[in-house]
């Protein structure tokens, strides 16, 4: 539980009030919706003034813990660099990699199972199969959530309208590639045709002559992450049959991740 609820503190006799409180900054951003509060709601979620609010997501950001963009603060790079070896032992990603290992559909793939970070997404963990696919994501880093498909996915659960809050005042997206999505209505016109497709497709937008496929993570309770696991291939072993195949087997991948009782 929180040390701060509803401007209650709760604070355990002999704890340090600032950490407790950075505490509950921490969880009231991971709770939020978006992903992102402004200092005025971080204020009123902990029930003190705006500027020892400040004072405490000021400590955080140059720790790394948040950062803070034109929107407000969301939680920083830093915790997932600092979760690293816990990470390494969460149950799901260690499901992950023996999930690829024992596919035969995946064994020889290159896979990546990612998280949700505002308008970026965060890689928690990649197998790679023989050959594998030299990208640049490696644990703990971010790719613009509308240049990959694992993003897209993520994005796909959202009505259009929270994604446009998302994206509030950004008019140019961000691109890695000549293809990497440039606008807003661009982008929702992908994330339409993911939800009616059930996955998300990256067609050269993160890296060029590479291709992805992404499926979300079915969720384990209201608390857990929101996961996306992608796939990628060279375009040039890419056509429908692949696809095809890819797609069947990350859905029955998702869905034994999201529901440990589910058979392999």
């Amino acid at each position: 539980m929180s040390p701060v609820r509803g401007g209650t503190d709760v604070t355990p006799p002999g704890a340090a009030p600032a950490v407790s409180r950075g505490i509950a900054v921490l969880d009231a951003l991971a709770a939020s919706d978006t992903g992102t509060m402004t200092l005025s709601d971080l204020s009123r979620e902990l029930g003190v003034p705006k500027s020892s609010t400040s004072a405490i997501c000021t400590a955080l950001e140059l720790g790394g813990l948040v950062r803070r963009d034109d929107l407000g603060y969301s939680l920083g790079r830093k915790l997932v660099e600092l979760g690293g070896s816990y990470l390494a032992r969460l149950d799901q990603v260690s499901e992950f990699h023996r999930a690829c290992l024992e596919s035969p559909v995946f064994r020889d793939e290159t896979l990546r199972l990612s998280t949700a970070a505002g308008i970026d997404t965060l890689c928690l963990a990649r197998y790679e199969g023989h050959p594998a696919i030299r990208l640049t994501t490696n644990i703990g880093d971010r790719l613009p959530a509308s240049s990959c498909a694992q993003g897209k996915a993520l994005l796909a659960r959202l009505d259009d309208s929270e994604i446009e809050r998302l994206y509030y005042g950004i008019d140019e997206l961000p691109r890695l590639t000549g293809r990497s999505r440039r606008t807003v209505p661009r982008l929702l016109k992908d994330i339409r045709l993911a939800r009616a497709r059930g996955y998300a497709v990256d067609e050269e937008e993160s890296a060029d002559s590479v291709m992805g496929l992404a499926v979300v993570v079915p969720t384990r309770g209201v608390r857990a992450p929101v996961l996306a696991i992608s796939v990628t291939k060279h375009k040039s072993d890419w056509n429908d049959e692949t696809r095809e195949v890819l797609v069947g087997e990350l859905k029955r991948v998702a869905t034994m991740l999201g529901n440990p009782m589910a058979t392999g």
